[in-house]
């Protein structure tokens, strides 16, 4: 382990990984530090869904900028990442399609469409033959539906193995099975970490370990973060030409469903807050097929690959916190659903405020400030 970097991030997950690499472009030095494995957490455990419009809702208006300014930079941090990793990660643009069954749920699909074009968000209206024409195989029962034409998507997997190979060419060390104990101070600043194996020094340290980023012991209580797990469960199954598959992205009031280039069709996810509650249940594995067949019939014909389970980071306004919160301790956690749409914005902030002392202006609103008066002490973000 190195006795000293110029950065050391704590979790080895999408958003700490998208952020060393940021910083090794940068030309400085990088430690990650991880609990368990890499993508441990939630990022192996999520869809990849890029997806602000699918996504808005009713008190969500301060993220969207957010939101809307990370999707922008997608296309750049793709590119970027292909260079620097020669993998592909299955972006896919073919839009969200969200659907409706039965007069009670076109009436709410009608307010979120009326939400989203108060909100300057750009998504048609379809009939129920309209949807069945961008997805044959869906049941007759759809009703109607939106599609959101800029919502995109990536493979989870594919992001997270071309994001370690990015890291690591560009010099990052990734230290796995390592929990960070405490946080070392001096001179009323935080100069590195200490973990059961060693003690690395750093100008910055950066707290991007998602869903235990609230409950890492590390903070003291004005700087304690609200960030909790909410658990997710999802499974994948294998589609073929018999069975079919979906072309779009597909969500229902139940239900997400994302197809991928290898075949696989993911199923997701619940929405369970019962803190850090480990496996899969046969409820939760009932609810994802259930949801599926409900508009998607050739689910019973598909073989069940994998399930699996996982912790968004949950902040308590379901957005992230980005910031300085002490001198040299900066956090970047609580993306709740949305770190995969968020990743590229998010590393691009923290990097440009460990380079230059300043979060870009849309970043600025998201500091741990904005949960005052709770934690009005000794913050600076």
């Amino acid at each position: 382990m190195p006795e000293r970097s110029d950065v050391v991030v704590v979790g080895a997950g999408l958003i700490g990984l998208s952020i060393a690499w940021r910083l090794a472009q940068a030309g400085r030095s990088v430690t990650v530090i991880e609990r368990e494995t890499i993508g441990a957490g939630a990022s192996l455990a999520a869809t990849g869904m890029l997806a602000p419009a699918a996504e808005h809702e009713p008190g969500s208006d301060p993220l969207l900028p957010l939101a809307l300014e990370s999707l922008s930079q997608w296309p750049g941090f793709r590119d970027d990442l292909h260079a620097a990793s020669g993998l592909d990660i299955d972006y896919r643009e073919e839009g969200t399609l969200v659907l409706a069954i039965g007069r009670d749920e076109v009436d709410r699909l009608r307010f979120r469409h009326d939400l989203q074009k108060r909100s300057g968000i750009t998504a048609r209206w379809l009939t129920g033959p309209e949807v069945r024409a961008r997805e044959p195989a869906l049941r007759p029962s759809v009703t109607a539906g939106l599609f959101c034409e800029a919502d995109h998507q990536v493979d989870p997997r594919q992001v997270m193995a071309a994001l370690t190979r990015a890291c690591r060419r560009a010099g990052v060390a990734i230290i796995e099975n390592c929990a960070v104990e405490a946080l070392i101070r001096a001179a009323g600043r935080v100069v590195g970490v200490r973990t059961a194996q060693d003690t690395v020094l750093a100008d910055t340290v950066i707290l991007a370990a998602g869903a235990w980023s609230g409950e890492s012991g590390l903070l003291t209580d004005d700087l304690a973060l609200p960030v909790r797990p909410i658990k997710g469960q999802s499974l994948a199954l294998r589609t073929t030409t018999r069975t079919g598959t979906l072309s779009h992205m597909v969500w229902t009031e139940q239900v997400h469903m994302a197809p991928k280039s290898d075949g696989h069709l993911i199923v997701g996810a619940t929405v369970e807050d019962c803190g850090f509650t480990p496996g899969v249940t046969a409820g939760g594995l009932y609810a994802l097929l259930e949801g599926a067949r409900r508009v998607l019939p050739g689910i019973e014909e598909m073989a069940v690959e994998a399930v699996w389970s996982g912790y968004r980071p949950t902040s308590d306004d379901d957005a992230p916190i980005l910031g300085e919160i002490a001198s040299g301790l900066v956090v970047a956690t609580g993306h709740h659903r949305n770190g995969y749409l968020l990743a590229p914005a998010t590393a691009d902030a923290i990097a440009t405020l460990v380079t230059t002392g300043a979060l870009p202006a849309y970043a600025r609103d998201f500091g741990l400030s904005r949960f005052a008066p709770r934690n009005t002490a000794r913050v600076f973000a």
